[in-house]
């Protein structure tokens, strides 16, 4: 099971993409704006190229990361640690290379990496994001809008992922 960085940085895009369309004012940028207490005139003063490189970068970091949640294959060398797979006229690489035979495409599709996308953003960026909103005093609109975002994100990286690395 090898990474297919390709796939990665296509999930990487999605944060992005998806971010022009769920934080744009016909949608959710002006509820997200209100909740947050971000103002225009506090936006302007952003530096969006730093904002968006940095935002790449971590959009990488979470599509490299993600893979491993939602590619079951890549657990499969784990049951091996610490044993030579890499050849396969080894008893312990024969074992693998029949186990990646029989079940190496197994569960490798789009709806299957969104299913644990979605499960990865109810059980760790919705509490995450959460906590943070709730200690920051922001109201449920606020988690609702961001937490949204994430699990709807981490959704379709995990699609993406899935069906093409």
């Amino acid at each position: 099971m090898n990474i297919n960085f390709l796939a990665v940085l296509i999930a990487a895009l999605i944060p992005m993409i998806l971010g022009f369309t769920w934080y744009n004012p016909k949608v959710f940028g002006n509820a997200w704006m209100a909740a947050s207490g971000m103002t225009p005139e506090k936006a302007k003063n952003t530096n969006m190229v730093v904002v968006l490189a940095v935002s790449f970068v971590l959009a990488l970091m979470l599509a490299f990361s993600l893979q491993f949640m939602v590619i079951h294959q890549f657990h499969v060398k784990s049951l091996f640690f610490k044993q030579p797979i890499d050849d396969a006229s080894t008893e312990m690489g024969m074992l693998y290379k029949t186990i990646m035979d029989q079940f190496g495409t197994s569960y490798r599709t789009f709806k299957h990496g969104v299913f644990h996308g979605v499960i990865g953003g109810f059980f760790t960026a919705l509490p995450i994001l959460g906590t943070n909103a709730l200690f920051e005093g922001k109201g449920f609109k606020y988690i609702a809008i961001n937490c949204g975002y994430w699990i709807v994100c981490l959704g379709l990286m995990g699609g993406v992922l899935s069906a093409f690395a």
